[in-house]
């Protein structure tokens, strides 16, 4: 069983109320091959929401107390973005994931680049909360770019 971002999904859950759909991984999941999870909502974060960054570090660093999450709005959220990744974790446990496809850029799911605390657009090298705790945990966690290295043409 593989862990993938709603959204990639074709659920109209990211922070915008739009969906961030990949073909190949909808085929997964009607193949009962994926369960889907969106961290933020799990967090109790609605949809639509003000966009959220990590201010101060990456996922690593919020898990560990150094860095915090704040929406556009400046509000503190890392509370509901930790609360979200351990949701997440506790439903790839329960149903035996050891891979997640996640959302490269997100806040909670970003695997390899996280927008940089700004708010002007622009991206770091660095984990989402929810990547950073499920990598801590033995999960794969990869992002939609990288999914050609996950599954090869045709093995879906």
């Amino acid at each position: 069983m593989i862990l993938i971002s709603s959204c990639m999904a074709g659920l109209a859950t990211r922070y915008d109320g739009n969906d961030a759909y990949v073909p190949a991984l909808d085929q997964l999941v009607r193949a009962g091959k994926a369960v889907l999870a969106c961290p933020e909502q799990l967090g109790g974060l609605p949809t639509p929401r003000p966009p959220a960054e990590i201010v101060g570090g990456d996922g690593y660093d919020v898990l560990d107390g150094k860095a915090r999450v704040i929406d556009a709005n400046g509000r503190d959220v890392t509370a509901a973005f930790l609360k979200g990744a351990e949701q997440t974790l506790k439903l790839a446990r329960a149903v035996g994931a050891k891979q997640a496809v996640l959302k490269e850029n997100s806040p909670s799911c970003g695997s390899s680049f996280i927008y940089d605390g700004t708010f002007r657009g622009e991206k770091q090298s660095g984990a989402g909360v929810t990547t950073a705790l499920l990598e801590r945990n033995g999960i794969q966690v990869i992002s939609e770019a990288e999914l050609a290295h996950l599954f090869p043409e045709g093995s879906i």
